[in-house]
């Protein structure tokens, strides 16, 4: 297979060579001097103008008769997918759609057609020449100029729907692109989700930040950290794992309500809703508190899928799920209460809530707290089942050290996660806003952290001395843009909705 690969990438170098001995110049403008200098890197110009899209043109000659001709002409700029009758016809991709150019040896000047000869599969062209639709019905650029504008040494695979290797579609994303409809349109739609929640926010009064991705402690999250070293302070530093703590410095200081969409990054596995470096929401309300996050990321939500979707219906699988219809509200324990029968409100220590859970079958030995076990039944027995949309609320309160204590139960804090498709999409807090509960909690974590919990948080006093110039009563929500894509395009994995996902190196 290399090998034929390399024999195709000679012939298309063979053919940019004989442009190049000819003389090909896609720089009229330019003078014969510096013609000189850079004609051994043609056919690559600086800049070309099409004037017209092959969308706007089946459009606006939708009612062209077969074999009718237009005096309208046009210019067109795209990628040849497909050559055929020795170049006579080539259909060309732009940015909306594929058009054909035809190109008749009664109507291409000499000098065109034999650029032409030099044509391939995946070849960026240009082409200028008159609107006319084919006696068979297919609507053509009919070429009175055509120019090869990036000669493309790859080869273009035939079926790239068909390859059996799919980690080669994320590896040669922009393959995928060229090659992929649904690809391509599964990531301008998620730019789309991107750009809806930012028009949200600001339609809230919302002033959109940006805060440090370089931090000198890692908080904000439990997580573990990427670690790097800044050499001219000689300092190590952490990629951000979550921006809440700048955030809410930002409300101290006065900013009533700020959000910040911007890539996280957390040194855990990889799956089918993780990737390493991913695109995090994250918005702070002041005279707020967790069931106005609700309000608001229930509002958020309906407003992006009628907005992206036009309605507000998606499957999930075969499921359909509405987000006009309200969010249901239900505690961790009552949830989990409902699918196994235990009840671990009652357990009083750490022992018997991992006797509960061995009762249902579940090992949780390796938890170190109450709030753990609580974790570990939910993830195991009730989180897959949440398809339709949910705020699990009311979380134990030993594993959530940011938010504030319940107002009624003070073994839980008011922190809810947030679920559609049977998985976490975002979550909020009432904040934590009493500086010397913060201490008492970050302390408990680093007490975690020294027991080997290296995702435990570090005890930050500047975001403490924060807290104490009197943190205002505050409501502060996150989401996960990736995953609000992956529902509302249907996407299966986390990459297909990224770019450029993280890959295991290959050899």
């Amino acid at each position: 297979m290399a090998n034929e690969v390399n024999i195709h990438r000679e012939s298309r170098l063979t053919k940019l060579k004989t442009l190049q001995e000819k003389n090909y110049n896609p720089y009229p403008y330019l003078k014969k001097y510096y013609y000189k200098y850079v004609r051994n890197y043609n056919p690559y110009p600086y800049r070309f103008v099409p004037n017209a899209y092959a969308a706007e043109l089946q459009e606006k000659y939708k009612e062209l008769e077969a074999g009718a001709d237009t005096e309208d002409r046009v210019t067109i700029a795209g990628r040849a997918m497909a050559v055929r009758n020795s170049g006579m016809f080539v259909d060309i991709k732009d940015k909306t759609g594929k058009i054909q150019a035809f190109c008749y040896k009664k109507i291409l000047p000499e000098e065109y057609q034999e650029i032409l000869k030099s044509v391939d599969v995946g070849d960026m062209v240009g082409v200028t020449g008159f609107v006319r639709r084919t006696p068979r019905g297919e609507l053509t650029v009919a070429a009175e100029k055509f120019d090869i504008i990036a000669k493309s040494l790859q080869t273009l695979p035939e079926k790239f729907h068909g390859l059996t290797d799919v980690d080669a579609r994320y590896r040669q994303r922009y393959v995928d692109f060229i090659m992929n409809e649904d690809s391509k349109e599964i990531f301008k739609k998620r730019c789309r989700i991107t750009s809806a929640v930012r028009r949200y926010f600001e339609s809230k009064d919302f002033l959109e930040v940006e805060t440090p991705m370089l931090h000198p402690i890692m908080g904000g999250a439990n997580a573990k950290p990427f670690i790097t070293h800044h050499n001219a302070l000689d300092m190590d530093l952490y990629l951000r794992i979550a921006p809440e703590l700048y955030l809410k410095k930002l409300v101290v200081g006065g900013f009533d309500r700020v959000f910040e969409i911007g890539r996280n990054f957390r040194n855990e596995g990889i799956d089918k809703n993780h990737n390493p470096e991913f695109t995090g929401l994250e918005a702070y309300q002041a005279y707020a508190d967790y069931n106005d996050m609700a309000d608001l990321i229930e509002d958020l939500i309906r407003f992006v899928t009628n907005d992206v979707l036009g309605t507000t219906k998606f499957n999930v699988g075969e499921h359909e799920v509405d987000v006009a219809k309200p969010f249901r509200r239900e505690s961790i324990v009552n949830l989990i209460k409902e699918k196994t029968d235990i009840d671990l409100l009652q357990a009083e220590t750490l022992e018997q809530a991992q006797s509960m859970a061995k009762s249902i079958g579940i090992d949780a030995g390796d938890c170190t707290c109450w709030g753990k076990v609580v974790q570990k039944v939910f993830d195991e027995r009730v989180e897959a089942s949440l398809v339709d949309p949910i705020f699990v609320m009311d979380m134990p309160r030993d594993v959530s050290p940011l938010a504030k204590t319940h107002r009624e139960n003070p073994r839980l804090v008011e922190h809810f996660d947030a679920y559609i498709g049977g998985m976490e999409i975002g979550c909020a807090y009432s904040e934590l806003s009493n500086p010397l509960e913060q201490r008492e909690r970050f302390e408990a974590e680093v007490a975690a952290r020294e027991n080997g919990d290296d995702e435990a948080q570090m005890l930050d006093e500047d975001f403490i001395n924060a807290l104490e110039n009197g943190f205002p009563p505050s409501g502060g929500m996150g989401m996960g843009i990736d995953r609000v894509s992956m529902l509302l395009t249907g996407a299966e994995t986390i990459r297909d909705v990224i770019a450029f996902p993280t890959l295991r190196k290959k050899d």
